[in-house]
């Protein structure tokens, strides 16, 4: 970047202002003396040899290019608080940030977003019912701490390795791609390490999926779900675009017939039903919506309201159709049996699999190749490292099996390890190595609370059973539907996104949705 090499040489031994747990940093690359008060927020002492040499990073967002490697956090000294590093800003990561003791620990959150996506509500943000600052809760409203306190921090990165034995964190930083700053590298030394990595969505090694495909799981999915519907609904209205055009551009595909996808697919027919059919009305009669899944929809759901969601969604418009995915192209997918299904709107909701990341951790795995732990959370093959959310199972020797991945399993856990390293901080083992001692409280138990979906028509499904085996209640219709939005309204993390969704809601309501494409 030729602005880059242009800038004033520093001194190596200038240093930039003072901090309990930072050194100055020191380095003969051109830095500007503003960046470089920026980068000493998390830097510490330049490692001159690696910044000059430049490595290749394989991880995170900057795969491929060369990365300059500076020390970062330095290890935390006798009258400074312990600190934890957490890995991760979903569901499990950010519970634990919220209760851990600020009064104990120092913060450190690593993670490519700065928010938590309150994932039960973002199938609404991409037809309009929801906006998408609704669903997204701001890190440091979660934790105040990270803001204010001055050894707690979020830091914008993607974690690309851990060296256990030092006690090290190797993380990379997340930029903007071309025409930003090119991405460097970082370390980060922790007393206690909590990996809350999540998982990503599973494509089965089907060729075309990442290329063709949009996942639901982040709020940029729910962007570009809503772009992409928008813009193919404007274009099919404009002359020149043949009939089978348009039904190829107006044919909406989802993947995948778990709670996302029926979900997904419900609030898609309403979309089309209350407002596609209103304002596009010249095209009004080319727009459907496919829903393909390998066996049976709502697998974990009770009978009854598996058959009484099939029909509410056949009876909503969605084609409901059994095959497997053999294939993905730009303009259609093609089925194990030779079925070709043109598209242009494809949705892939096939569940989760392990990261790269967790992939690249040197531990042992649980089935699945999750990163195996213990009944408290631990890692047992290193000290002072837990493992939370989806990006984690029990290990074979523990005897228990490997939880789904939910949120609500991912936010227990992280309540229950926020207390547990609480517990062990007051007894004095909240630095490195120093926990060894400290008898552990009971082991983490999850008890299953029950699935809830909402099939569109304002009717949803509420199963209360402990397991696909045990019996309990089970409901569906529109007092589900009223329990499924009550739920999940009081579910909210803050005050101020259950105001936005109330407004949403209503607004829906009175006006329908906003189909404006920004």
């Amino acid at each position: 970047m030729p602005w880059f090499r242009n800038l004033i040489p520093l001194s190596s031994s200038t240093t930039f202002g003072t901090h309990s747990s930072l050194k100055p940093i020191t380095t003969a690359t051109s830095l500007s003396y503003a960046f470089a008060h920026q980068l000493l927020q998390f830097s510490t002492a330049a490692t001159e040899e690696k910044a000059a040499e430049a490595e290749v990073s394989d991880k995170g967002s900057g795969a491929g290019t060369v990365a300059a490697t500076y020390a970062g956090l330095a290890p935390t000294k006798g009258d400074e608080k312990a600190r934890v590093v957490v890995l991760g800003s979903g569901w499990a990561g950010c519970r634990l940030i919220k209760d851990i003791d600020t009064s104990i620990y120092d913060v450190v959150c690593v993670s490519p977003r700065n928010h938590m996506v309150f994932t039960p509500l973002l199938a609404s943000t991409c037809v309009g019912t929801l906006e998408f600052r609704s669903v997204a809760e701001p890190i440091g409203r979660i934790q105040p701490a990270i803001s204010r306190e001055p050894g707690s921090y979020y830091f914008l990165a993607n974690s690309t390795g851990v060296d256990f034995q030092n006690h090290l964190v190797n993380c990379q930083t997340v930029t903007d791609g071309a025409g930003t700053l090119e991405p460097w590298n970082f370390t980060i030394a922790y007393d206690k390490l909590v990996i809350a990595a999540g998982a990503e969505a599973s494509t089965f090694g089907i060729r075309g999926v990442k290329e063709h495909a949009i996942f639901l799981r982040e709020v940029h999915h729910a962007q570009e779900i809503r772009r992409k519907l928008l813009l193919n609904l404007m274009l099919s209205d404009v002359p020149g675009v043949s009939d089978e055009e348009k039904r190829r551009l107006l044919h909406c595909v989802v993947v995948g017939g778990g709670p996302t996808g029926v979900e997904f697919s419900g609030e898609l027919s309403d979309f089309i039903t209350r407002d596609v059919r209103q304002r596009y009305a010249h095209v009004k009669d080319y727009i459907r919506v496919t829903l393909i899944e390998a066996n049976e929809i709502l697998s974990s759901f009770d009978d009854r309201l598996r058959i009484y969601a099939t029909k509410q969604l056949i009876k909503s418009g969605v084609r409901l159709v059994r095959g497997i995915v053999k294939d993905v192209q730009p303009e259609k997918i093609v089925l194990s049996d030779g079925t070709d299904v043109p598209y242009g709107l494809l949705v892939w909701s096939t569940g989760v699999g392990p990261s790269p990341f967790v992939k690249s951790v040197d531990v042992p795995k649980s089935p699945g190749g999750r990163i195996g732990v213990d009944e408290w959370l631990r890692v047992p093959a290193v000290q002072d490292v837990f493992a939370i959310g989806d990006c984690c199972g029990f290990l074979e020797s523990t005897g228990k099996p490997v939880l789904p991945a939910l949120a609500q399993v991912a936010e227990r856990q992280g309540k229950y390890l926020a207390q547990e390293l609480n517990r062990i901080g007051k007894a004095g083992g909240g630095r490195a190595n120093a926990a060894m001692d400290i008898d552990l409280g009971s082991p983490f138990v999850y008890r299953h609370l029950g699935s809830m979906a909402t099939i569109g028509r304002y009717k949803a499904l509420v199963d209360l059973r402990q397991s696909k085996e045990a019996r309990g209640l089970s409901v569906a219709g529109f007092g589900s539907w009223f329990v499924w939005r009550s739920a999940y309204l009081t579910r909210v993390i803050s005050w101020r996104n259950r105001f936005y969704v109330a407004i949403n809601w209503l607004t829906t309501l009175v006006f329908g949705r906003d189909i404006s494409r920004i």
